[in-house]
């Protein structure tokens, strides 16, 4: 894997391939809340997102072939959807799902989430596999780690107040 391409916060992003980011965070809390903070809507909707963006739809269907949607409203009231398809479940280890944003013609990228709990703390690592090159290429032209940097940091607040 190479060297961090970039880390903001606690977040690392690398890009391993022509196609995969990997998006790695360490949180101090254990693995099962962390899955759950991934997973459920009443923890999504408090979390998900840059800071000034909500979760307005927030659908998960948490077993392989169920599906997800997610519509957020950022503050000048812009909305961004997206949604996919869970492909594998292990609670509370690994997450498998497909990922598609809204007007994206580009084709789905496939997220392989894994959570490894160590003395209490649970590192989070994503891999995001990406149809070509060049579609990873356009994400990383976006504000996407920015956004997520934001969106891990709210999760990590969100989980220092959680018991």
């Amino acid at each position: 894997m190479t060297a961090p391409r970039h880390d903001v916060e606690g977040l690392s992003v690398t890009a391993p391939s022509d196609t995969e980011l990997v998006l790695s965070r360490t949180f101090a809390a254990p693995r099962a809340l962390v899955f759950d903070a991934f997973t459920r809507p009443e923890l999504l909707r408090r979390w998900h997102g840059a800071r000034g963006w909500q979760l307005v739809v927030c659908e998960v269907d948490l077993r392989p072939g169920g599906a997800w949607r997610f519509v957020s409203r950022g503050p000048d009231g812009a909305e961004m959807g997206h949604g996919g398809v869970y492909v594998d479940v292990e609670a509370p280890g690994r997450l498998v799902q497909t990922e598609i944003y809204d007007g994206w013609e580009a084709g789905a990228a496939l997220v392989t989430t894994v959570f490894d709990e160590h003395e209490g703390r649970t590192a989070m690592t994503a891999t995001v596999r990406y149809p070509s090159r060049e579609v990873r290429d356009s994400v990383l032209r976006t504000p996407m780690e920015r956004g997520a940097s934001q969106a891990y940091d709210r999760l990590a607040e969100l989980l220092a107040e959680t018991p």
